[in-house]
């Protein structure tokens, strides 16, 4: 898998760490999304079924009951990403565990998104009081989070709400420690079961002692 060249860049501008490292995906696993998500469709004339794991095929035009198309999805989620300061709030317990964390861990946020959508995620977090560094990719999660690692070894922690992203990371850094989250535990019952290397957490509060326990912080 090769890098995210956009992705390479941003992680050059960070300053030297060598504490623990805490990576975390953001949409359902620091802001919400799945649950505002719809609300948002319904304000644009569709509806979310949530039949399978997926958006495409999943989101229908109101008026018509016409499934819309991938192009049409992308286009959707790229103007609910340029409008999520309206719709997207901090996951229940996300603030409290990430500040925690933070005393004793590098936290880096890698979420997976159009890069032309970075300054609007950056100035949301910021409003939110998150103001740890962000990160976008276009490409597989697990080379950048072996990038951030850097050559030294240092302990990792990886939090996705995407199984494919945490397998993704195991790929690039075989010693991470990976934690499956999702905002809505509901959307669990469409996945199958993740691979026994993987930690599944029903909520921040289970989740911040393993963390801990995992980076040794």
């Amino acid at each position: 898998m090769s890098d995210d060249p956009e992705t390479a860049r941003q992680i050059e501008e960070l300053a030297a760490d060598d504490r623990p490292l805490l990576v975390l995906d953001v949409d359902d696993v620091v802001l919400e999304f799945i649950r505002p998500f719809p609300h948002y469709l319904k304000s644009r004339g569709f509806g979310l079924t949530l039949a399978s794991f997926r958006l495409t095929g999943n989101i229908a035009e109101t008026a018509t009951g016409r499934l819309i198309e991938q192009p049409e999805v992308t286009a959707l989620l790229g103007d609910f990403f340029d409008d999520q300061a309206d719709w997207q709030s901090i996951t229940e317990g996300a603030a409290d565990a990430l500040e925690l964390l933070s005393r004793g861990a590098e936290i880096v946020m890698l979420t997976a998104m159009p890069h032309k959508h970075r300054a609007v995620r950056r100035a949301h977090l910021d409003a939110l009081g998150l103001d740890y560094p962000l990160l976008t990719t276009e490409m597989a999660k697990g080379p950048a989070i072996a990038k951030l690692r850097g050559a030294k070894g240092r302990p990792v922690a990886f939090v996705d709400d995407q199984p494919s992203n945490l397998v993704s990371a195991r790929g690039s850094v075989a010693d991470a420690h990976l934690f499956h989250l999702m905002a809505d535990n509901a959307l669990r019952a469409f996945l199958p079961p993740v691979p026994e290397d993987i930690i599944s957490v029903d909520n921040w509060r289970e989740a911040v002692p393993k963390i801990a326990t995992a980076l040794g912080v």
